[in-house]
């Protein structure tokens, strides 16, 4: 896998392989580019538990210094503690060194504003624009300020969260919980956060080294071994969480591992029952029970592009209560912050939990079973947008969603097509309430994307490469 390739560019940040296209010379410069895009000022900077952490926190703070920032280090914390602390600190800004649910050889920037959300696509533009022109304002030794650290930053983004739940309520049941931190930043601080709950904790992955205990998404195939502890045990719900903190994927109390889409649906259901008539914004990847709710609830629901910052600039433009990203189990409060914080979630998922007394598993019942697929199919970018537009004049009675990739909804479910930003394929995501009614979705777009694709490739002289499935 050549450097380049493995060198990712986007909105958030910047990742890539650590050692081979993320090296800390592009670590400093990228840093002395953010430093020089700010103007100077306060800038916070946390990182993940990933070995290469500690190692690139010196080139990121030595690059921020560089062009007169003054640095506050906040340690390993999680990302949405970072935002959360970027705006109670009134930063300039802030940098975490994460690569999220990426495998361990990776790393990453992640740049925020002084607004506490990730850079938007402007932003990120103008910050890149610096950097690629070496555009960097570097200081006199008599205008460097010495870096400064900050101590349990956590603790106030804790606060924060139970300000805005009924900790009482939730301390009250003493729930039994099963947590897997994967040996990222939940391992420092999930298993205290649930304790001051009044929960009663055990916990896999609990050793904050960065190893990771399975692969790092927390999605239901790498999460077998919580599965088998709560079979064997007494527990209310298990929490699995990515190595950064801000994604969530739900247990019920039989060990049953949900669709990450149902940590932001029970936590939508849970702010409209309390709130109803509030407003709700998710992707368009997130399930159609979010639909459901906030008719139930008479709720407004907004869809945004994918992507954090999208949904947060959605919310925010609408007032909405609540929002997230299904895919990826992503709940948005902004009660608490502009992005997705599995501690909040976990704190509403509980005070739920407390307020309705029963177990997950029978009120999931009151929710529709879901069914969903998810397929790749080779395909550049260029060829992607004509198979996308062939197949939105062949739906065009259909209701559609077009203003990222083309959503086609059907009375049996949904069907999401979307290009990829990094790598040169096509997503094709199904979702129906019936498991015939998906599979039947499934073969007939299955087929057409092969027919389409194929076409498409004869046009591009095979400049889109092997067609099918992956």
């Amino acid at each position: 896998m050549g450097a380049l390739r493995t060198l990712k560019f986007s909105e958030s940040g910047v990742r890539g392989v650590v050692g081979e296209s993320l090296t800390p010379k592009l670590v400093l410069e990228l840093a002395a580019a953010f430093g020089s895009y700010l103007g100077g000022g306060l800038v916070a900077v946390g990182r993940d538990t990933r070995t290469s952490g500690a190692a690139l926190n010196h080139a990121l703070c030595s690059g921020l210094t560089s062009v007169g920032c003054r640095v506050l280090d906040l340690g390993v914390v999680p990302t949405p503690t970072m935002q959360f602390m970027t705006r109670k600190l009134g930063a300039s800004g802030a940098v975490v060194l994460t690569a999220s649910h990426n495998p361990m050889e990776w790393n990453a920037l992640k740049f925020i504003s002084k607004s506490g959300m990730f850079l938007d696509r402007q932003e990120a533009a103008e910050l890149f624009d610096i950097y690629t022109q070496s555009a960097f304002e570097y200081k006199t030794e008599d205008r460097l300020i010495k870096k400064e650290y900050l101590k349990n930053a956590f603790a106030e983004h804790e606060k924060k969260i139970l300000s805005c739940v009924n900790a009482d309520l939730i301390r009250s049941r003493h729930f039994k919980v099963a947590a897997d931190c994967v040996n990222g930043v939940g391992a420092v601080y999930t298993e205290q956060f649930l304790r001051n709950l009044g929960c009663e904790v055990t916990v896999l992955n609990s050793r904050p080294d960065g190893v990771f205990g399975r692969p790092p998404e927390p999605i239901p195939e790498n999460l077998g071994a919580i599965s088998d502890l709560m079979k064997k045990g007494n527990f209310d719900i298990g929490f699995a969480q990515d190595p950064d903190g801000d994604r969530l994927t739900l247990l019920d109390e039989k060990g049953g591992i949900l669709s990450p889409h149902l940590t932001v649906a029970l936590a939508v259901e849970h702010i409209l029952s309390k709130r109803p008539g509030e407003k709700v914004v998710v992707n368009v990847q997130t399930t159609r029970i979010i639909e459901d709710l906030a008719d139930e609830y008479d709720g407004e629901l907004f869809y945004a592009k994918v992507g954090e910052i999208n949904v947060v600039e959605k919310m925010l433009e609408v007032g909405a209560a609540i929002g997230g990203e299904g895919n990826c189990g992503g709940v948005i409060f902004p009660a608490v912050n502009f992005g997705r914080d599995s501690f909040s979630a976990m704190a509403l998922l509980l005070e739920s939990m407390a307020m309705r007394r029963e177990s997950l598993s029978e009120h999931l019942k009151t929710m529709p079973l879901i069914w969903q697929y998810n397929g790749r199919f080779p395909m550049g970018p260029a060829a992607a947008r004509e198979v996308i537009g062939k197949i939105k004049k062949l739906f065009a009675t259909e209701k559609i969603t077009d203003f990222d990739g083309l959503r086609i909804d059907f009375d049996t479910g949904w069907v999401l097509l979307r290009s990829s930003n990094t790598e040169s394929i096509l997503r094709l995501q199904i979702e129906s309430e019936a498991e015939d009614a998906m599979e039947m979705l499934k073969n007939r777009f299955i087929v057409l994307l092969e027919r389409l694709s194929a076409e498409e490739e004869k046009k591009f002289a095979g400049k889109t490469g092997r067609t099918g499935r992956k």
